[in-house]
């Protein structure tokens, strides 16, 4: 075998056996057994919030153990071809499974990603919040960018994105927006995302096209199910109803449908206009607002410092997480981790899962890592 096939196998391998670790392998097995013969049992579903919750943990060991299995089967046959061919001198099939092994090496780094996706609420659905910064027009078009690359890489991962809040700038662009992304592990990928996002560009608004830097910031908070309790009542915040903002028909866009909720103690504050009925709007902002009290005793439990105050702090110099410059060069870098691009209209149409799995590999791993510099 070459060397260089040798080195990929090698990795392919190290991949498999912390995959393994990460399940506890026999446990795993014994699990899922066990959870099998729980589904075929009529009674389970009478109790539908943990049947449910047993029915997610089902297909998370049975997909996880069947891509491991999958893997290893693959890895030993294309190596058993190799051999064989070396043996009879057949460069065709060779370079065959040659090519299969350099294809299963991506498997296995996305086999690896998903392990770091383990959190407590890191299978929900997820919330997205957007703020335009400080700038006016250019700020606000900035924001409605971030909503459109967000939305964009949902829709890479057969996401469903619904919109539930957008409020319009008065120019261009849009000075806030609420997006409900439902997909396995949609909040575990996002998680660290919060924080503020700067653009460097010549603005499009500028008469004598002048460079501009502008800021937004971003918010993830997860959905929570019924079967997580968090005590919130009336009398601990505070009500608005208002007018819904964007399209959406003359009957939203006329009445006091729109619906946000602040809670007193902590200053946080949702809004929802996604339904022409208010009392939707409503229902769906008490969801939003326990969904964002309970990412906050996540991120303490976490410990997780440098995104935990991301939208309350100032959206500006100092508290950025990624650069986006388009001018006068191209390129999109990572304050946190490093990871950079060259090629910032991919990442804006949602190119992102470099730059999420480096950040989720540095959370799970502990380490802030060293201080990347800011860019010009």
């Amino acid at each position: 075998m070459r060397a260089e096939t040798q080195n990929i196998v090698d990795e392919i391998r190290q991949a498999i056996t912390l995959l393994r670790r990460h399940f506890d392998w026999d446990q795993a097995i014994k699990r899922l057994e066990y959870l099998n013969v729980r589904a075929e049992d009529s009674s389970l579903w009478n109790e539908p919030l943990e049947a449910q919750k047993l029915m997610r943990e089902r297909q998370g060991l049975d997909e996880g153990i069947a891509a491991v299995k999958g893997l290893t089967q693959a890895l030993e046959d294309n190596i058993g071809l190799i051999e064989l061919g070396e043996e009879e001198g057949d460069e065709g099939v060779i370079a065959e499974a040659e090519a299969a092994i350099r294809s299963m090496q991506g498997e296995a780094k996305a086999r690896q990603v998903e392990t770091l996706l383990s959190g407590e609420a890191d299978a929900n659905d997820t919330y997205l919040e957007i703020h335009a910064g400080a700038g006016g027009t250019e700020s606000q078009d900035w924001a409605s960018m971030l909503l459109r690359m967000y939305t964009r890489w949902a829709e890479r991962r057969r996401f469903k994105v619904e919109v539930l809040e957008v409020h319009d700038g008065e120019e261009a662009g849009i000075k806030s927006a609420t997006l409900l992304i439902k997909g396995h592990n949609a909040y575990g990928w996002m998680k660290t995302e919060s924080g503020v996002h700067r653009l460097v560009r010549i603005s499009p608004y500028d008469s004598n096209a002048r460079r501009h830097t502008s800021f937004a910031s971003v918010w993830v908070y997860p959905v929570i199910d019924d079967t997580i309790e968090i005590d919130v009542s009336e009398s601990d915040v505070r009500i608005d109803t208002y007018r819904s903002s964007g399209s959406g028909g003359q009957h939203v866009n006329t009445t006091d449908s729109a619906v946000r909720i602040t809670h007193l103690a902590t200053g946080i504050a949702v809004a929802c206009q996604a339904e022409r009925s208010q009392h939707k709007n409503k229902a769906k902002a008490w969801e939003m607002l326990r969904s964002r009290l309970y990412e906050e005793e996540l991120k303490k439990r976490e410990a997780v410092a440098n995104a935990t105050e991301a939208s309350k702090s100032d959206i500006g110099w100092g508290h950025q997480i990624r650069s986006y410059v388009l001018q006068p060069y191209q390129l999109v870098k990572d304050l946190r981790t490093g990871v950079e691009s060259t090629s910032p209209s991919s990442v804006l149409d949602g190119d992102l899962d470099d730059f999420m799995e480096a950040s989720l590999s540095q959370r799970i791993e502990g380490g802030a890592g060293e201080a990347v510099a800011d860019l010009d």
